[in-house]
């Protein structure tokens, strides 16, 4: 029997429009990690659901992605603003306990709200860097926030894409997304 190859696994679950919290990880587990030079640039994000109570939120904020300048300088929150512009929003300024309470939020008329308030989130500085680290058993490039318990890690579905999980002190579910670098974005839900 032929065994599928990864990017076939995440292609299906794309395909399929979600996947549980136990198939993600075993996904997840199956990638190989990343080098932090495979991050640099640009990379548009989109949530890989599985029932969190993040699944879609970001995007109703328009979550454009991240921004990886280097190692040192990092973007973790870019959202597209009403002008079609591209700004970087600082996680600082997002309480916690909203990630709690997403659900609540997922109504699109926040969303369009939050567009003319977004100039009041917005930063030039990074706030947050890349490191390698070990997680569930491997080494992969970890984005790592400056001022929350969370890091992002990633692994490779091809040589455009990856899954990334992000890990936060006293979330019990992990949140999955997706990340493409921008130049060759192709990922739809």
């Amino acid at each position: 029997m032929d065994k599928k190859s990864n990017s076939d696994s995440f292609s299906d679950f794309i395909a399929a429009g979600s996947a549980t919290t136990h198939e993600a990880l075993a996904l997840f587990d199956s990638l190989n990690g990343v080098n932090i030079d495979f991050m640099l640039g640009n990379w548009k994000g989109a949530s890989f659901p599985t029932g969190h109570s993040l699944d879609g939120v970001l995007e109703v904020y328009h979550w454009y992605g991240k921004t990886f300048e280097s190692a040192e300088h990092v973007h973790p929150l870019v959202f597209t603003h009403r002008r079609g512009s591209k700004v970087n929003v600082n996680p600082a300024l997002i309480p916690l306990c909203a990630l709690d309470v997403m659900p609540i939020l997922k109504a699109p008329f926040l969303g369009r709200l939050m567009q003319y308030f977004i100039p009041l989130l917005t930063t030039q500085r990074s706030r947050a860097r890349l490191r390698m680290t070990s997680y569930r058993g491997k080494v992969s490039a970890t984005m790592i926030y400056d001022h929350k318990p969370i890091n992002d890690v990633f692994r490779q579905v091809d040589s455009n894409t990856v899954l990334g999980i992000m890990d936060r002190k006293g979330m019990e579910q992990p949140f999955f997304f997706v990340l493409q670098n921008e130049r060759s974005w192709h990922y739809s839900e």
